[in-house]
């Protein structure tokens, strides 16, 4: 019933953008404590990018990240957004949403997962 659906990924050159979006349904974020984005490349394990504490707005970021991507969120259109600027080549990853109404952790059986979408960034 819960359902997260992302967009917005395709293919850049290096130093180009994309801005990523999910969308909830059957689940409202701000009824939540946690969301984020997390990105898995080929032969390597999932990485957490990006999150947010929907209360507070309390944000954290990866360090490869850290000043190129934002994460935001909009109350109203219960909607999940990252901007990308400067994207590099080692960005190049499927990107998933999360969701979680916990607080201190992530937690599988807990959190639910958007069907990611694929970034790719070309030299």
């Amino acid at each position: 019933q819960v359902q997260l659906v992302e967009s917005g990924g395709g293919s850049v050159q290096a130093g180009g953008s994309l801005r990523l979006s999910c969308a909830a349904s059957g689940y409202t974020y701000s009824s939540g404590c946690m969301v984020g984005w997390f990105r898995q490349a080929p032969g390597k394990e999932r990485e957490e990018v990006a999150m947010l504490y929907t209360g507070g707005g309390r944000t954290y970021y990866a360090d490869s990240v850290k000043g190129r991507f934002t994460i935001s969120q909009d109350i109203a259109k219960n909607t999940l957004y990252l901007q990308m600027n400067n994207l590099k080549p080692e960005d190049t990853a499927m990107y998933y949403c999360r969701a979680s109404r916990l607080c201190d952790r992530w937690s599988s059986p807990a959190d639910y997962w958007g069907q990611g979408t694929q970034v790719t960034v070309s030299s």
